[in-house]
């Protein structure tokens, strides 16, 4: 069973820094495009940054200034830099990924899986 798993939530102290990581585990024949989500307390889900295979990284508006996506194609796994943590920061953050899974040597199937979430939480 392919999933996603999350680490490196937790508290940090406004400015300071924290990197999440996601790895994806199971019987994966590609990891495609990789992204993080939040979802501060009230309200929706919203996209932090993509990154492609390739590489080639967007993000929303005004993140890209604190926060780095980057990814290990060798070990299936997205990070997510941030830096000069502000409060309203303070989210659940989510990893997504596209990718194929190998079901046999002749089928495979296509997912978008998302992890289970890690909390993040700014504060003095």
């Amino acid at each position: 069973q392919v999933q996603l798993e999350e680490s490196g939530g937790g508290m940090v102290q406004i400015g300071g820094s924290k990197m999440l990581s996601c790895k994806a585990s199971g019987n994966i024949l590609s990891v495609n495009t990789m992204a993080w989500y939040r979802q501060a307390p009230g309200q929706e889900r919203g996209l932090v940054a993509v990154i492609g295979k390739s590489g080639l990284t967007n993000y929303a508006d005004s993140m890209e200034d604190r926060f780095t996506i980057s990814r290990d194609n060798a070990r299936n796994t997205v990070y997510l830099q941030m830096n000069s943590l502000k409060p309203d920061d303070t989210a659940v953050y989510y990893c997504n990924a596209d990718l194929d899974e190998r079901l046999s040597d002749q089928e495979t199937r296509h997912l978008v899986l998302w992890g289970q979430g890690t909390l993040v939480t700014v504060s003095s």
